[in-house]
C-alpha cells in the first residue's frame, strides 16, 4: 500500500467504529433526556456536549488522565494487559468521545418532534415499550438520528488533537489522514499535503452523498405515523 491509502484505510476504520459507538450511547442517552423531566435534564446535557466545545487537545488529556498507563482506568486495564494509549483502539475512543455530541444533540431533538400521542397510542394498542421505541419512536426520528450519525462520522474522520494526543502518529498503526496531513506539513512535503486534503475532501463528499441518498423522502414522512403502528 502507499502513503495514501494506509492513512485512508485507518481513518475509515476509526471513524466507522467510533461513528458505531457514539450511535449507540448517542441514541440511547438522547431518548433517555427526551423522555426525563427533570430541572437537572439541561445539566447533563450540557456536561454531555462539552466535547463539542472544548478544544481537543484538552479531550485527549482527560483521555490521558483516564487511561493512561498509571490514569485511573489505565492502571487496571495494564494489570490485564490492556493497553489503549498509542493504539488504534485509543484512536477509536478519541474520536468516540468527539463524535459522541453530534449524536445526542440530534437525536435528542428528533426524539423531542415526536407526536406523543402516537406512541401513547401504540401503548394503548399493547404495544410494550420496547416495541414502542423501534416500531414508533425511533422510525419517525430517523432522520434527525440518520443526520447525527453522519456528523459524527464526519467529525471523528477529521478528528486530529485528541486522537494525536491519546494514539500518537505512528506510521501505519495510528497515522490517521488528518495526523498524516500535520506531518507531511511539518515536513515540508506539500505535494503530500495536498494530495491527502484532496483524499479527505472527497471522502467526506462521497459519504455525505451516499448518506443523502439513503435519507427516508421527506413527503412520506407527514403520512408514516399511522402507519407505523
Amino acid at each position: 500500500m502507499n502513503s495514501f491509502s494506509i492513512p485512508l484505510l485507518l481513518s475509515l476504520k476509526v471513524a466507522g467504529w467510533a461513528a458505531f459507538f457514539a450511535a449507540i450511547l448517542g441514541i440511547a442517552t438522547a431518548y433517555g433526556l427526551s423522555r426525563w423531566r427533570s430541572r437537572w435534564c439541561d445539566l447533563v446535557d450540557s456536561i454531555l456536549t462539552l466535547p463539542m466545545v472544548l478544544p481537543p487537545t484538552v479531550i485527549g488529556y482527560y483521555l490521558l488522565v483516564l487511561l493512561g498507563r498509571r490514569g485511573w482506568l489505565g492502571q487496571y486495564l495494564e494489570q490485564w494487559g490492556i493497553q489503549l494509549v498509542f493504539t488504534w483502539q485509543g484512536a477509536v475512543i478519541a474520536a468516540t468521545v468527539v463524535a459522541f455530541p453530534m449524536v445526542l444533540k440530534a437525536a435528542r431533538a428528533a426524539f423531542e418532534g415526536v407526536d406523543h400521542t402516537l406512541e401513547d397510542a401504540a401503548k394503548v394498542l399493547g404495544i410494550s415499550n420496547a416495541g414502542v421505541f423501534f416500531r414508533v419512536t425511533l422510525p419517525l426520528a430517523l432522520r434527525g438520528v440518520v443526520a447525527g450519525i453522519l456528523l459524527a462520522f464526519a467529525r471523528a474522520l477529521g478528528e486530529f488533537g485528541a486522537t494525536l494526543m491519546i494514539a500518537g502518529s505512528i506510521p501505519g498503526r495510528t497515522q490517521t489522514l488528518s495526523i498524516s496531513i500535520y506531518e507531511a506539513v511539518q515536513a515540508g512535503n506539500d505535494d503530500l499535503a495536498l494530495m491527502l486534503v484532496l483524499i479527505t475532501s472527497l471522502t467526506c463528499v462521497a459519504v455525505l452523498w451516499i448518506a443523502t441518498q439513503l435519507m427516508p423522502d421527506r413527503s412520506r414522512m407527514s403520512g408514516s405515523g399511522s402507519r407505523l403502528l
